[in-house]
């Protein structure tokens, strides 16, 4: 199976390297800056699951190459309008399409772009980030994908993709409700990056502040509100797994988002927090994400001015 990843940053280089390292036929899409520091030093992965360095293929939007097999795609989804006419040349008739964005906006976009017949659902678990040398930096002991059809059957894309990641360094899971699971993914990921970049802080300090424990639960039940108005088949306690799971964050968690910030990066509170607002029921109210929104929409335009 011939496999393009798109972005060879903290997440697709780390995915894309656990594959290369197993030997998969992996190639990168890259801007040319990357390209050349990938040429020069290879990629490298500091990781608690184990370092590696090793060298990878990789091609710049304009390259003679394809189609792939599989698409794994890893870009920031304020970069999608840009990246996507740079793919089509590398999509065949028979290429999957495999989205690891947090949200759920990206998906009705591919589908219309590529064809609802070549895109799966996808998420990934990880915590990790590209350091000023370009070496991917992977904090945590996660590293996880779920990918499925949106219609729950394991295809034979499916069982090839299994077969893909088996033996990688890397948790792979084929999902049976993948719209599930990428839902109950947003609504943890939204929380976490609202609260986190709102508070500019950590979970713990949060968790541990007088208020904190108190907001974040209600930003969580405003949230948990729009998911079950949105998938019906929504498990019912998703806000109780949600805060089991904030509760058992390491103090020093933060969100990919807040680290952007951090940075003075761009920022995806518009494919986040900008569509929820846009997906609520019109009878829900919502003050907590619409601070969160209104709040963080001032730091994305201060990005562009």
């Amino acid at each position: 199976m011939r496999v393009l990843v798109v972005g060879a940053g903290a997440v697709g280089g780390y995915f894309g390297g656990r594959l290369a390292q197993k030997g998969a036929d992996v190639t990168f899409l890259v801007r040319e800056r990357r390209q050349k520091q990938l040429q020069s030093n290879g990629l490298i992965i500091h990781s608690v699951k184990g370092d590696t360095q090793l060298p990878v293929k990789t091609i710049v939007a304009g390259d003679t190459s394809g189609p792939y097999d599989l698409v794994i795609l890893t870009t920031k989804a304020y970069h999608l309008n840009e990246v996507l006419p740079t793919i089509t040349p590398y999509i065949g008739e028979n290429s999957t399409v495999l989205p690891l964005l947090n949200g759920i906006a990206h998906f009705d976009m591919l589908k219309e772009y590529y064809g609802e017949e070549r895109i799966l659902g996808g998420l990934c678990f990880i915590e990790s980030t590209l350091n000023p040398k370009g070496e991917i930096e992977h904090y945590s002991t996660h590293h996880r994908v779920i990918y499925g059809e949106f219609n729950g059957l394991k295809s034979e894309r499916i069982e090839q993709i299994e077969n893909l990641f088996s033996d990688a360094n890397l948790d792979a899971v084929a999902s049976e409700n993948i719209k599930n699971d990428i839902w109950k993914k947003y609504i943890f990921i939204s929380a976490m990056a609202g609260m986190t970049c709102l508070m500019r802080s950590s979970i713990g300090p949060i968790l541990q502040s007088p208020s904190g424990p108190e907001l974040y639960e209600r930003l969580l039940h405003e949230i948990c509100s729009i998911g079950k108005y949105q998938e019906k088949t929504m498990d019912e306690d998703v806000w109780e797994q949600t805060m089991d799971r904030v509760n058992s964050l390491s103090h020093g968690m933060k969100s990919s988002m807040l680290r952007d910030m951090e940075k003075g990066l761009p920022i995806e509170t518009e494919h986040f927090h900008g569509t929820l607002l846009r997906l609520a029921p019109k009878d829900l109210d919502t003050p907590l994400l619409q601070t969160i929104y209104s709040t963080l929409s001032i730091y994305q335009a201060a990005q562009k001015s």
